[in-house]
């Protein structure tokens, strides 16, 4: 398993928006490392360039055999973005993961890019 964040000129890093990239297979042991790289992002100084109510990206297209585990990386990632006042949005969703974000709720709870902005129900 391995995660990283996107990184490009720095000219362009202010308008680039903030990823983060889940790959290989998550375990349960690996939650903690990606909330805490994805609380590195939110506060690096080019995150406060960017418009505050913008999403937060998180790449999971990498990620192999989406079980429970991935299912809980993606909520206490969407807990991290939201005590920053955003919301997390998946990008690369496969079928899998799709049905089990479902199956637990979780997909009224994230957006998924390339479909309508979802809006985060209350806890």
């Amino acid at each position: 398993m391995s995660f990283g964040h996107r990184t490009g000129p720095s000219g362009v890093a202010a308008m680039n928006p903030i990823v983060l990239v889940v790959t290989g297979h998550v375990t349960r042991d690996a939650v903690p490392a990606l909330c805490t790289e994805l609380e590195t992002l939110l506060n690096e100084p080019r995150s406060a360039a960017l418009d505050p109510a913008a999403p937060v990206d998180c790449d999971v297209g990498g990620a192999e055999r989406p079980d429970l585990a991935l299912v809980e990386v993606v909520a206490r990632l969407a807990l991290v973005a939201r005590r920053t006042g955003r919301q997390l949005r998946l990008r690369r969703v496969g079928p899998e993961l799709q049905g089990l974000l479902d199956l637990v709720g979780l997909a009224d709870v994230v957006a998924l890019e390339g479909s309508e902005e979802r809006v985060p129900g209350p806890y």
